[in-house]
């Protein structure tokens, strides 16, 4: 509860505009996060959505994009009205982020070509092949890159029509704007981005015109992609239009400066202060990824590892799987109708409490069950499509705490693959912070994950608030450093952000180690049985 004198304070800052608003479309969530002039969550809206398969193609409808965001915004509103009785009418500053990659192409009225294709979709593995060849730099099939040049090798009709191309936050960023650009984090998942000098990498985008001359006459990648600001740049202010499509009330003043528009991976290096070379974060969610800050480019191309940037646009090593909590959310729905079933109706928080606590007292190699939890193809073990399954022997010790950890450890099976090519670089990481809904039960998700990646694991007080909160943050910078100036962004962070913030630190268990060692050995043999399943059903 909010005592009395931080309400008269809060409703000074949100009354004044000394708040900043932060908004990011994640995977199952849409959430808006309000902070106070200390960096503090003060209020929070949030709107549930869900990707759709469409013609094989996983996507969501711009529709659903702008009334998801109404929807957040309005809670939003609904809850610091509650808290604080007053109207939020401006803001110091906003930011918007959400889910990178991905392929979002217009014409030269702005309007839509084909449906949005998200980072879940598979199906450009001749593109991301060839141009890795090509630049001797790893492509992911999501990479919206990848998703433009399998476009072209298809000749899809549409690619002549095609006058620019962007990422979800970008797309919403330039309807609140009028800018077309994005932060850097979120660009170098559409393209490769040069460190030395934070914008696309030159050399690249030559070889690329080279290589599409021949089918696609005159297409100038360079000319379709957004321009790319750096963190602590102003990014456009908000338009009427802008405010009316935020808020269709008409309560909220245009004017408000933006941040630039960045990517969940961006945002969740902020809300984890993992922004500084030796660090790295981990985000769980519909996805679970890796960032790890370094020190020196990697010696070789690994198709399990994306290099990306920081918001300040320093190199990072990305390992990213498609699949992450949804199979445990499923779980915990169907173990949450049981217990209605029984005449025992308890909440979501309740049941996910329940299933992970009973997860540490499983054995520490999960008795011998096995989990995937794919429901959509996984590039890292080489899976065009998933099926989520659950698969042990006559001789396996079936209890639910067994389950339950077999469960949260195949959440991380494909992360702990990835990380473990990282480790052969040579990579050396200090500490994995670590942030999500997964881990707000409070010691098993992050327990089980030190085990997993064989590091200490930190998870701060606003672990579960995650990207709406980093890009908040993100957005508080910027008027910072349009106001009086900033530091770089991790000293902004360590000094203004997180000086005073509290952190729980978990040491991998030596026998929570080797259990999982053990269960990724049967894990990575399991495959087998994956892709018998994808083939077969």
């Amino acid at each position: 509860m909010v005592q009395q004198h931080e309400a008269t304070d809060v409703r000074t800052a949100i009354t004044s505009g000394a708040t900043a608003l932060g908004i990011e479309l994640g995977s199952t969530r849409i959430k808006a996060c309000l902070v106070g002039p200390d960096h503090a969550p003060v209020a929070s809206g949030s709107h549930d959505w869900e990707n759709q398969l469409v013609d094989g193609v996983w996507t969501y409808s711009l529709d659903a994009v702008w009334s998801g965001l109404q929807e957040a915004y309005a809670n939003l509103v609904a809850d610091v009205e509650q808290r604080y009785g007053v109207r939020p009418a401006t803001f110091g500053a906003i930011g918007v982020s959400a889910m990178m990659h991905g392929y979002l192409a217009f014409d030269a009225d702005g309007e839509l070509l084909v449906p949005f294709r998200t980072w879940r979709n598979t199906s450009t593995g001749p593109a991301a092949a060839e141009l890795t060849e090509l630049f001797g730099y790893n492509i992911p099939l999501r990479w919206s890159v990848a998703h433009l040049y399998q476009a072209v090798l298809d000749d899809e009709p549409h690619v002549g029509d095609v006058a620019h191309l962007t990422t979800l936050a970008g797309h919403v960023h330039e309807r609140l704007t009028g800018r077309r650009v994005l932060g850097v984090g979120d660009a170098s998942g559409m393209f490769p981005v040069d460190p030395a000098t934070k914008q696309y990498d030159a050399r690249m985008l030559e070889q690329l015109d080279a290589l599409v001359a021949a089918r696609r006459p005159g297409l100038d990648v360079a000319g379709l992609l957004p321009e790319v600001l750096v963190a602590g740049q102003e990014a456009g202010r908000l338009t009427a239009e802008g405010a009316a499509l935020l808020d269709p009330t008409g309560t909220l003043q245009p004017g408000v400066p933006l941040c630039p528009p960045e990517g969940d991976a961006g945002t969740g290096m902020v809300a984890t202060n993992s922004v500084a070379p030796r660090t790295g974060n981990i985000s769980a969610g519909t996805s679970i990824f890796a960032m790890v800050v370094l020190e020196r480019p990697l010696t070789t191309v690994h198709h399990e590892l994306d290099l990306v940037t920081t918001p300040a646009g320093d190199l990072v090593a990305m390992v990213h799987c498609n699949n992450g909590a949804s199979e445990l959310g499923a779980w915990a729905e169907t173990f949450g109708e049981f217990a209605r079933a029984l005449g025992q109706p308890a909440t979501p928080d309740e049941v996910f409490g329940a299933l992970f606590r009973s997860a540490l007292e499983g054995d520490a190699d999960g008795g011998g069950l096995l989990a995937y939890n794919y429901l959509a193809g996984e590039p890292i073990t080489g899976l065009e499509e998933g099926r989520p399954l659950v698969v042990r022997t006559p001789g396996s010790r079936l209890t639910l705490a067994n389950f339950m950890r077999t469960q949260i450890y195949g959440a991380f099976g494909t992360l702990a693959l990835g990380m473990r090519v990282l480790a052969s670089e040579g990579v050396a990481i200090d500490a994995m912070f670590a942030h999500g809904g997964i881990f707000k039960t409070a010691g098993v998700a992050q327990r089980l994950l030190a085990a997993a990646v064989e590091a200490p694991v930190a998870v701060g007080e606003t672990a579960s608030e995650g990207g709406a909160w980093g890009i908040a943050v993100l957005a508080a910078y910027t008027r910072a450093a349009s106001e009086q100036g900033a530091p770089d962004l991790g000293t902004y962070l360590a000094e203004h952000v997180f000086s005073g913030a509290a952190l729980d630190v978990v040491e991998p268990d030596p026998d929570d180690v080797a259990g999982f060692a053990a269960y990724l050995e049967r894990y990575t043999a399991g495959l087998a049985v994956e892709r018998a399943a994808v083939e077969a059903i």
